[in-house]
């Protein structure tokens, strides 16, 4: 799927699209991407490299996001909506706010203009792009609208953002499959946050995780040695963030 890439000026990212994970504007990115990463952030990448507090660049992935779910149903059972919290990684966050020009004087905490600076630098997404979230019944995708009522907040060095997006095409009391990814693997979604359920006492949630078989773990072994500007899809793996990804099972009783 096409997603945007982002390119750094002034004070912060301008849009020339949507969704993670980052890249160089200057250069190409090694996998669809939707946000800048500038000269300035890469050095500071590289610093943290260097004093060991971050994994070498040429691993995967790049970007560790905590995800939420939070699954509204109408009086039918019928999901209507779903709203996806995500919580970056200290360093990523370090990276986005050095880049925005956010908290100068160092202390931690953003005034309410520049949360509303950082509000929605992550919602503009090109079209075709699935926001990195797939909805199944029975096999099926169901729709999925674009990001709504979109927020952001820093605490304690990460950035927070939630967005709603319309579902349509659920049919009541058959079971969901959630799973949040990148197809690339270059940023992962840990399901580490709470799946609510708002509107029915019918639904239950379980979380699978991935069968990291011997395979999948050589595969994983594979793609971290990869170089960094080589896309996984190039050299035969199209589709390895389905694989390593978590999903999250919504079952619902009739009504």
């Amino acid at each position: 799927m096409p997603q945007a890439v982002r390119q750094a000026s002034g004070s912060g990212l301008t849009e020339r699209g949507g969704g993670p994970p980052p890249c160089d504007p200057l250069e190409t990115c090694p996998s669809p991407c939707h946000w800048g990463i500038t000269t300035r952030m890469k050095h500071a990448l590289a610093l943290a490299v260097t004093l060991g507090t971050a994994a070498p660049l040429g691993a995967h992935p790049h970007i560790f996001i905590d995800t939420g779910l939070r699954l509204s149903f109408d009086a039918a059972g019928v999901l209507q909506t779903v709203e996806v919290t995500w919580i970056y990684d200290p360093l990523y966050s370090l990276l986005v706010t050095e880049d925005m020009r956010l908290d100068p004087d160092f202390d931690g905490v953003l005034t309410q203009a520049e949360i509303d600076q950082l509000t929605g630098f992550d919602m503009q997404w090109v079209e075709g792009f699935n926001g990195d979230l797939e909805i199944r019944q029975e096999g099926a995708l169901l729709s999925l609208s674009g990001p709504m009522e979109y927020t952001a907040s820093f605490a304690e060095g990460q950035i927070t953002t939630t967005h709603v997006r319309q579902v349509e095409g659920m049919t009541a009391g058959k079971p969901l499959a959630l799973k949040p990814y990148d197809l690339t693997y270059y940023t992962a979604y840990d399901v580490t946050l709470p799946t609510e359920i708002v509107g029915s006492d019918a639904c239950r949630t379980r979380v699978e995780m991935p069968d990291l078989t011997t395979g999948l773990e050589q595969v994983r072994a594979q793609l971290e040695a990869l170089d960094p500007d080589i896309d996984p899809a190039d050299v035969g793996f199209p589709d390895i963030g389905a694989k390593l990804a978590t999903t999250v099972i919504v079952t619902c009783a009739a009504s």
